[in-house]
């Protein structure tokens, strides 16, 4: 399964869990230390913005990190950023180019997997801080688990960009044990 038929199933959920959130939860804590939920929101919409036109092939949009700001609607951002993500994920030629990714040039396809990995768990932090369910398919979740598992280097383990792995209960689902593999406890 390509990452961006993973993100094909990924980012509906997505859309799902962020209609989902009541403004008065923004700045819930969420699993992910480095952000409330408002912050994961922000994250994965600026994100989202400044992936889709390397997907594409156009050039990086100039104002990427405004959705941090004060008066955002911050469902509507995420809901357009994340339209957008999947559209360009779809485009021809999309997995086959090379993106400037924070990791450094990757190919498109190594990339997707990379997206659906972060969309899969921030979708997880999303959901678990608003009480909302977050159940992709044992599939979806394995494909991405398996990738993860190859291509987060012991030195992403920064405590920024990935934390250590924690440990997962022995009877966690597929999901809980990437979930802790992320960096966060379960």
């Amino acid at each position: 399964m390509e990452g961006n038929e993973q993100l094909a199933v990924i980012i509906p959920m997505l859309k799902q869990v962020g209609n989902g959130i009541q403004p008065e939860q923004y700045d819930d804590a969420t699993p992910c230390v480095a952000f409330t939920v408002r912050g994961v929101l922000g994250h994965m919409t600026d994100l989202a913005s400044a992936y889709a036109p390397a997907f594409r092939g156009d050039a990086p949009p100039t104002d990427i990190g405004t959705s941090a700001a004060d008066g955002i609607d911050y469902g509507a951002r995420f809901q357009v950023a994340m339209d957008a993500l999947l559209s360009a994920v779809q485009s021809p030629g999309a997995l086959q180019r090379t993106i400037d990714t924070p990791f450094g040039p990757m190919p498109g396809a190594a990339f997707a997997r990379l997206v659906a990995f972060d969309g899969l768990i921030h979708g997880w932090d999303l959901a678990t801080s608003t009480q909302q369910v977050w159940n992709p398919p044992e599939s979806v979740v394995a494909e991405v688990d398996a990738f993860a598992r190859q291509a987060i280097a012991p030195e992403m383990r920064d405590g920024d960009t990935f934390a250590a792995e924690t440990e997962a209960p022995l009877d966690a689902t597929t999901l809980l044990r990437l979930v802790a593999f992320s960096g966060r406890p379960v």
